[in-house]
């Protein structure tokens, strides 16, 4: 069976102990290479969970990431990988949704 270019999108959330802390959720597309979806979706989730850390930050606050869903793992969509090779599409129907919880859409500094 031939090696597959594979994308994981990985869903992680960041908390922390201080006051007021409102959660960071961040989505990673990660590129694997396996035999077979199950392999990759294995693969994903290995990877998510060795990312998940915990640390303390500069005001001594304990800050942890931890993985919460690998929401979806498909083939790529170009190969071979070239200059503007697509590698991942997602669709939704709620823009409006879209724009609310995307940052980089309404200029808000992360």
């Amino acid at each position: 069976m031939a090696t597959t270019m594979y994308v994981a999108v990985l869903l992680t959330e960041a908390t922390s102990e201080a006051e007021g802390h409102d959660p960071l959720y961040a989505e990673d597309f990660v590129l694997l290479s396996a035999d077979n979806e199950e392999e990759a979706r294995a693969k994903a989730l290995a990877r998510g969970k060795a990312q998940e850390t915990s640390y303390r930050n500069a005001d001594g606050e304990l800050i942890t990431w931890r993985l919460l869903h690998v929401v979806d793992v498909n083939e790529v969509l170009d190969t071979p990988l070239h200059d503007g090779a697509d590698l991942y599409t997602r669709h939704f129907r709620d823009y409006r949704s879209y724009r609310a919880f995307e940052p980089l859409l309404s200029g808000e500094p992360l």
